[in-house]
């Protein structure tokens, strides 16, 4: 079984470097993951300052993810590969049907976790970081959100101060039936952060350290 190493490809400057601790997988039985990517086809959702689509830097990242996953042993289910839309052209309301179909895919593959990708944006441009939000009343999501974030922290070193966020809005997280996290990864309305996510590199950091912080839940799950 080969062992991810992860060897962060992109660390911010003046960020304090981190030793980013090993998870050795020899999983006891297939454990299942589904992998998120955020919008798609039609739904290009935010748009980075640089112009480019979150949609398509969700679809990368999460192919990353997927590899380094499955490089451990793990088997993961996409709930899209491509930008082809989750729902029927003749559907009213195409965003909900997009969910709901997601939300399908999930409860169709019993997988144990979820994981969705996404990219933030705000109004102020100096905001930048990787956030982790998690089901309000979702313990196990609490510490899948923890683990990824502490991984993300290890990308950015001390200058991300954003920390995981409790929500009992967000669809996924609201009708999941097992415990779902949302991985925004970086602000797109910043011009920085914009540029590095758009680039491979920063990608597969990125996918690293997400799939670090997946390994690193299953492992005290004792499901690895």
């Amino acid at each position: 079984m080969m062992l991810l190493i992860l060897s962060l490809a992109y660390v911010m400057p003046a960020a304090t470097t981190k030793k980013i601790q090993q998870v050795s997988t020899v999983p006891q039985k297939t454990v299942t993951v589904i992998l998120d990517a955020g919008h798609g086809a039609d739904d290009s959702g935010k748009v980075g300052i640089n112009q480019v689509l979150e949609k398509d830097i969700n679809l990368e990242i999460a192919k990353y993810v997927k590899e380094f996953l499955e490089n451990e042993g793990i088997n993961v289910v996409m709930t899209r590969e491509d930008d082809s839309p989750l729902y029927q052209s003749s559907e009213r309301n195409k965003k909900l049907a997009d969910m709901k179909k997601r939300i399908q895919i999930m409860v169709d593959c019993d997988a144990y976790i979820a994981v969705s990708i996404h990219q933030n944006s705000y109004t102020q441009e100096s905001v930048k970081g990787p956030q982790v939000f998690y089901y309000k009343d979702s313990a196990e999501g609490k510490k899948l959100a923890a683990s990824i974030q502490e991984a993300f922290d290890l990308v950015i070193g001390d200058e991300n101060t954003r920390t995981i966020k409790p929500n009992g809005e967000y669809y996924l997280l609201v009708h999941s039936p097992m415990p779902l996290v949302i991985c925004e990864c970086g602000f797109l309305s910043n011009w920085e952060e914009a540029k590095l996510l758009a680039t491979p590199t920063y990608q597969k950091s990125i996918a690293k350290a997400i799939c670090q912080g997946i390994l690193e839940y299953l492992a005290n799950e004792k499901r690895l």
